[in-house]
């Protein structure tokens, strides 16, 4: 669990430092026809730097330094479920300027704004949990 917290802790660090919790800053980011912003380019082309060799290390492994096995996703097939959901999560970002993430790290800046989207993002993963029990 701490390693988990720090990890987490330094997420929530680069996401501060790198202003991805600024809805401004993301949404210049995702104005490509207008007054584009391509700084946060770097921050995912980074992201990706680290997490590539990481991924390709892990395949190796037979299990986790400190867990009983790797959770990986399985699936490679496209369904509508996984469309629906890339479209929903495309769109918020872009009218909000925030994702999961962001919106989580930005809490303790105490904006309003990103307190009525974390409250919408837990309303609507808590709707999705009902929808699927329900069948």
């Amino acid at each position: 669990m701490l390693v988990a917290l720090l990890a987490g802790t330094v997420f929530g660090l680069g996401l501060a430092i790198s202003r991805m919790i600024d809805p401004a800053k993301v949404i210049g980011f995702l104005d490509v026809a207008g007054d584009w912003d391509p700084s946060l380019a770097f921050v995912m082309g980074s992201a990706l730097l680290v997490t590539t060799p990481a991924f390709a290390w892990a395949r190796r492994r037979a299990r986790p330094l400190l867990g009983e096995r790797f959770r990986l996703p399985t699936r490679s097939d496209v369904d509508a479920r996984l469309v629906l959901g890339a479209v929903l999560f495309g769109v918020g970002w872009g009218l909000g300027g925030f994702c999961p993430g962001p919106a989580l790290a930005g809490l303790f800046q105490g904006a309003f704004e990103v307190h009525l989207f974390v409250l919408s993002m837990l309303a609507g993963v808590a709707l999705h949990r009902w929808g699927l029990a329900r069948g």
